[in-house]
């Protein structure tokens, strides 16, 4: 399964450059999620390339922060000024991230689709079709 994450423009950057090799999040998956397609927000908007999900690892915030701090891409302040408060946190390790040709406008994903608050399911099938035509 995929899933669809937004994520700030100087993230998704660093992680095409390959200085940022984990994504940080508070809440993880209930489902088995094999890649991730990043939704770039504001001022970008757009649908802009994907990764595949090498492993998923779920920790206190200290503990995942000596485990990624090298590929993190974030400063030690940025990482815990996000985990404030939280006594677990997750870390996506990122693999073979791939940036689209062209940038997707959100609509190629349906009707009435919203850029999700942190992330939403993708059906498998649709958007591999859709991703291999932007390439």
């Amino acid at each position: 399964m995929k899933a669809l994450l937004s994520i700030k423009p100087e993230f998704a950057e660093k992680i095409f450059s390959g200085e940022k090799g984990f994504e940080f999040r508070k809440a993880a998956f209930s489902k088995d999620v094999s890649s991730i397609v990043l939704y770039v927000t504001a001022p970008v908007g757009k649908i802009v390339g994907e990764f595949k999900v090498v492993s998923i690892r779920e920790d206190t915030p200290a503990s995942l922060w000596e485990q990624t701090r090298s590929l993190a891409g974030i400063s030690r302040q940025l990482f815990f000024t996000y985990f404030k408060g939280r006594k677990k946190g997750f870390a996506i390790e990122i693999g073979s991230p791939r940036k689209y040709e062209e940038a997707m406008d959100i609509s190629v994903l349906g009707e009435n689709i919203v850029p999700p608050q942190s992330f939403r399911y993708l059906p498998e099938d649709t958007f591999t079709h859709l991703a291999l035509e932007s390439l």
